[in-house]
């Protein structure tokens, strides 16, 4: 009988599984960092994009704000003018009322019988102050002024006896409210709105 020794082939059978499981994990580690250094790269790549972009969005939000506080200053600028043009508009739609006052006032007064001392005017209300004759001078004069067409009410304040040149005269005060100039918008009748 013949005996075959085959311990030596299992021992190098042995070894070479050792040898080739070391290759596979020193393989796999080395294929492990390449993934990881791969990974690391691209990360740092992202982390520079994002960087990056934050940069230029704050440059972007920084011209913004410049832009903003532009706008803003525009904006005021426009109030301005706007409160300017409707102060002119206002202006310019009561310019021929001291005139209209002033014409009314002249056209109403009674004749060397009575006299204007002062005269003040704001939106809403006259103030008249003079010297008449007698207390009818004053009477007739204000019932002048209620049917002129120009105030909703006209009110005496005060009347005094005063003394001019050895003369008895009337010093008086009187206070009219203005109607309002405005007209309003004629409305429109039923025929117009059934057509």
């Amino acid at each position: 009988m013949i005996r075959i020794n085959l311990l030596p082939f299992r021992a190098a059978r042995k070894k070479e599984n050792i040898r080739r499981q070391v290759s596979i994990f020193f393989l796999s580690f080395f294929l492990i960092f390449i993934v990881l250094f791969y990974y690391n790269i691209n990360l740092n790549s992202q982390i520079f994009n994002l960087n990056k972009n934050i940069e230029t969005t704050k440059k972007e939000v920084a011209k913004y704000k410049k832009i903003n506080k532009e706008i803003a200053s525009i904006k005021k600028e426009l109030e301005n003018l706007k409160q300017k043009t409707n102060v002119i508009k206002r202006l310019e739609k009561n310019r021929f009322e001291p005139v209209r006052l002033l014409d009314t006032m002249s056209m109403k007064i009674i004749a060397k019988r009575m006299w204007f001392k002062s005269l003040k005017s704001d939106d809403k209300t006259v103030g008249i102050s003079g010297i008449a004759l007698d207390n009818k001078t004053v009477a007739d004069f204000m019932t002048r002024l209620q049917n002129a067409g120009l105030f909703s009410s006209v009110k005496l304040k005060t009347i005094k006896k005063i003394k001019v040149k050895d003369t008895n005269l009337k010093s008086f005060q009187i206070s009219c409210n203005k109607i309002s100039l405005v007209k309003p918008k004629p409305k429109k009748s039923n025929k117009a709105k059934k057509k």
